[in-house]
Formats: structure tokens, sequence, C-alpha cells
């Protein structure tokens, strides 16, 4: 039953990836059909004489934004698993822990001295201040964890750590310029879109690269989910084996937010509902579930934050709070109930 279950899930999984990529690529102020999309992705136009609205269309803005919500949707539903894993508690998710915040703050502060200096603002530069905002928020959390072992409490902390960050950009935003302002603003709202390719490339090297490492963690993460003393006596050094589940949860919300801006409740909604869905915690079917799952709940959220309004386009974060928050509620809820 529990492997009918899993095909079933992973199958439906697949059929939502496939029927949200079409509908993505279809979707805009020019429709374009499938097969027009599929002969012009395949063929560039090499062999067969497209309109060139329709080829830069798909290529320059549709198939890259497409690309991107995949990833770092998959990226951010990983990293929210790992948290989980780490502080053995599912509420716990980088937007949550304030780590998101943390990554928005380093990447401001970033982008208007880049800016403000007449510097290029390179994707490795935004990524390395989203890692090492990350990893500042992070630590704070460590910290307070190792003090109050109780949940409540480290969300309280995680929240105003959010605070705390928001209004140090807050305060780098208030000595900004005006067009540096207008650039945060843009990009602190959250999008999947303005990126070509090669920004499609790098995060994918990153993000994929992650996600292996992940999954062949995938046996100590399964021994770590039963007790870290059990972990201990099944070989698993636990003074390695947890710092790094903290750099790859890092890795993967640093690269979300440097590229897409901030984006709530993914981290904490998905891996939920996949561990529902499949019925089960073992790591080796929820690692690559969470990351489809994420991917078309990002997907789908981007189509519908920039179609349900059009031409005025929404903020991924709104859009995602809308159907994330609900579930984190229910989460809180079934949890205060012993359920």
């Amino acid at each position: 039953m529990t492997k009918n279950r899993t095909i079933v899930i992973f199958s439906l999984f697949f059929l939502l990836l496939l029927a949200s990529a079409v509908l993505s690529l279809c979707t805009g102020s020019v429709i374009i059909s499938p097969g027009r999309i599929f002969a012009i992705i395949f063929s560039r136009g090499s062999e067969v004489s497209f309109p060139p609205q329709e080829v830069n269309i798909i290529m320059q803005i549709r198939l890259p934004r497409l690309i991107m919500a995949f990833l770092l949707g998959g990226a951010l539903s990983l990293s929210g698993f790992l948290l989980q894993t780490y502080f053995q508690n599912p509420i716990a998710g980088p937007y949550v822990l304030g780590i998101s915040s943390g990554a928005k703050m380093c990447v401001a502060a970033s982008m208007i001295f880049f800016l403000k200096n007449g510097i290029a603002v390179s994707s490795f530069s935004l990524l390395a201040s989203a890692f090492l905002g990350a990893l500042i928020s992070t630590g704070f959390i460590l910290l307070f964890a190792q003090r109050v072992n109780h949940i409540g409490s480290l969300l309280v902390a995680g929240i105003m750590i959010g605070y705390v960050t928001s209004a140090i950009t807050d305060f780098f935003i208030a000595f900004a310029e005006d067009a540096d302002i207008a650039n945060l603003h843009n990009w602190s709202k959250g999008s999947f879109s303005g990126f070509d390719l090669a920004d499609c490339s790098f995060s994918a090297v990153l993000i994929l690269t992650a996600f292996t490492a992940v999954f062949f963690l995938a046996k100590p993460i399964g021994a770590y989910l039963m007790g870290e003393s059990y972990a201990r006596t099944m070989g698993v050094n636990t003074k390695i084996f947890r710092p790094i589940l903290i750099l790859l949860s890092s890795l993967l919300s640093a690269t979300v937010t440097a590229f897409a801006g901030p984006v709530s409740f993914v981290g904490i909604a998905v891996p939920f509902l996949v561990k529902q869905l499949l019925a089960t915690a073992k790591p080796l079917l929820v690692i690559p579930a969470s990351f489809l799952g994420g991917a078309v709940f990002c997907i789908v959220c981007d189509l519908i934050a920039r179609s349900l309004f059009s031409p005025m386009e929404l903020s991924i974060s709104t859009v995602t709070s809308f159907f994330g928050a609900p579930i984190v509620i229910f989460m809180i809820i079934r949890r205060r109930r012993g359920e």
C-alpha cells in the first residue's frame, strides 16, 4: 500500500509539474500554443521560421522565469525540510525563523553599497551577501535554541530577529539614493521575473549540487530524525552533521533570497504537506518529493501572481503567504491538540 501510494504521489507531482509548466509558458499577454512553444524551445528558430516576438517571449521571459520558479521553489522547500530536521520540529522554516530576513538585510546593504559606488552588482556578490546574512540569523537562532528548548519561544526569537534585521534594512534604505531605493524595492517585493538563461545556469549549479548533497545525506538524516542519541549509535558524527545541515539550508535559502527576494511560508508548508501525502518521513522519499512539491507550488503561485490581476503583477510572497499561512496555522493547532 505504501509503495502504491508513493508511486501515485510522485506521478501526481510530475503531472502537476508538466501541466503548470505548460500553462505558465502559454499564458500571458500573448497566447502561444504548446506546440509552437515546444518547437521554439527545441529548434531555437534555426529550422523553422517563428515570429521574433514569440521567440523573445519564450526564450527571454517565460522560460527563464519558469526555470527559476522551479529551482528556487524546490530549494526553498528543501531548505525548510533541513531546518525542520535540525530542530526536529515541523514549524521551523527560513522565513519564520528570520533567516530570509537576515539574508535580505545583507543583500540590501550590498546592493546599496555597490550601486552607490557605481559598481555592477553580480549574481555572485548577491549570493555571497545573502549567505552571510542567513548565517548571521541562523547563528543567533542556534544560540537561543541552546538555552530555550521550546518551539514557541524559538518562533518568537525568529520573529524578533526578523524585525531587527528588517529595521536594519530600513536604516540602510534611509541613507540610500532614490534610484537605489527603487531597485531595492523592486527586488524586495519578491519575484521570479527578470532573469536570463545565464542566471538559470548559475542557480541550477548551486541548487542541484546542494540537492545532491542532501540526497546523499538521506541515511544519516533518517537516523537523526530518530533522535540525536540514536544517530550517534548508528555512527553519525553529529558534531559535523549538524553544521552541514545548517550550511546546506543557509545556502539554499540564500540562493532564493539573492535571486528572487524574500519568499514566505514555502519552506514550512510544502514539506508538511509532502509528509502528509506520502504518510511517511523517510528522507529518501521526502527529499525529492519536497523539492518537486516546492517547485510545483511556486510555479503555480507565480502563475497566479502574474495572471490574476494582469497587467498588474502581485509579489510572489503575497500569493505564497495566502496559501501557505493557513497551512502553518493548521500545523500549530494540530500540534497543540497532540494529533
